[in-house]
């Protein structure tokens, strides 16, 4: 049921993978601004 679901909605699989993207620049901004704190 829920791989139908996916089949069915786009917009499942496109908030999925943007938020997927937009978890991973955050990820690597916190990342960076930690290194510029601890590296200072």
């Amino acid at each position: 049921m829920n791989k139908e679901k996916e089949d069915y909605s786009f917009w499942t699989k496109y908030k999925r993978f943007a938020g997927n993207e937009i978890l991973l620049y955050v990820v690597m901004v916190i990342g960076i601004i930690l290194g510029i704190i601890i590296f200072s």
